[in-house]
C-alpha cells in the first residue's frame, strides 16, 4: 500500500489563504481571488503561491448553532453540537461546539482539535470552546 502523507500531510491546524495580488483573506480558499483575479495553484508551480495564515486559537462570535441527532455510525454521543462563527478576522467558519448551553452573539475561542476517527486518518477541524 502505498503512504500518500508524504505528498498530502495531515496537519493539525486549520489554515485561511492569504491572496498574494490583494492580501483578502478566504477560508476555504478559492482557485481565482473575486477581488483582484489573482489565480492560486496548489501546486505552486505556474502561479505564485498564497500564503497560509492560522485560524487556530482565534476569537469570534457565535452567530448560530444546531444540534445534530442523526450521527453517522461510530459516534457514541447522542447528539453533537455544531455552530457557525464569525472571527475576529472577519471569516467565518463551521466546527462542533464544546459549550453545554450555546447562546447566539456568545464570544468563543476557535481551537483545533481531532473531530472524528477514521480508518487510517484522525480528521482535525475546529471545536469552538467559551471564551
Amino acid at each position: 500500500m502505498i503512504d500518500f502523507s508524504v505528498y498530502y500531510p495531515r496537519e493539525k491546524d486549520v489554515f485561511a489563504r492569504k491572496c498574494p495580488g490583494c492580501g483578502t483573506l478566504y477560508y476555504p480558499a478559492p482557485m481565482v481571488c473575486k477581488k483582484c483575479h489573482s489565480r492560486r495553484d496548489p501546486s505552486g508551480a505556474f502561479f505564485s503561491e498564497w500564503e497560509k495564515v492560522s485560524l487556530g486559537g482565534l476569537k469570534g462570535k457565535l452567530l448560530t448553532w444546531t444540534k445534530l441527532y442523526n450521527l453517522p455510525k461510530g459516534f457514541n454521543q447522542r447528539y453533537l453540537l455544531f455552530g457557525i462563527v464569525e472571527l475576529e478576522n472577519g471569516l467565518r467558519a463551521t466546527g462542533r461546539l464544546s459549550v453545554e448551553h450555546p447562546k447566539t452573539g456568545m464570544d468563543v475561542v476557535a481551537r483545533v482539535g481531532l473531530v472524528r476517527e477514521k480508518i487510517d486518518e484522525d480528521v482535525y477541524g475546529f471545536i469552538f470552546e467559551k471564551l
